[in-house]
């Protein structure tokens, strides 16, 4: 009899690891350009957060220049380049910063505005970024289908967004 239970916890245990396996999107992410991708940098694992609340990004990347860049989601499924003030520029395609409800302000992950705006990524010295950063302000369900963008310098959360929002873009993943 210890032995059936035994294996119905190792059974149960198993399906419920299998179970959180599908709960997760696995983003690669690469370097963009005015006309295509590049290197690719690694991944960041999106899970649901902590009791369902909010998501996690578990970055995984390499090759990434050093310092705070900007870091978020963007509204369409793409990292294509597209014209932008006569010229292509790369991940424009990508859109703008996931905004669901119109707030039209970018003002920080806890900030009341954009869903896009998550916090700023951190990549040290040898160009890796390696860390698991919670966001309370999303669900995990809403990401499927939208970008994930990593910009040139840090995020101020300033307006304009251009001035702001961490600058040109410079690598990106679909999240799937």
């Amino acid at each position: 009899m210890q032995r059936l239970a035994t294996f119905s916890v190792v059974a149960l245990s198993l399906a419920a690891g299998a179970a959180h396996a599908d709960l997760n999107y696995t983003v690669k992410m690469q370097m963009i350009g005015p006309t295509s991708t590049g290197k690719a940098l690694g991944d960041v694992v999106i899970t649901p957060g902590y009791q369902g609340k909010g998501v996690v990004f578990a970055t995984s990347l390499s090759g990434l220049p050093p310092g705070d860049h900007g870091f978020h989601v963007h509204q369409n499924p793409t990292c294509g380049a597209a014209m932008k003030d006569g010229k292509m520029e790369p991940g424009e395609a990508a859109g703008p910063h996931y905004d669901p409800q119109n707030t039209a302000k970018h003002s920080g992950p806890a900030g009341g505005g954009h869903k896009g705006d998550l916090p700023v990524l951190k990549v040290s010295a040898n160009g890796k970024a390696a860390e698991n950063i919670n966001v309370d302000g999303l669900t995990w369900a809403e990401l499927k289908g939208k970008s994930l963008m990593i910009h040139a310098g840090g995020d101020t959360y300033g307006e304009p967004p251009a001035n702001g929002g961490g600058g040109a873009r410079i690598a990106c993943g679909v999240i799937q």
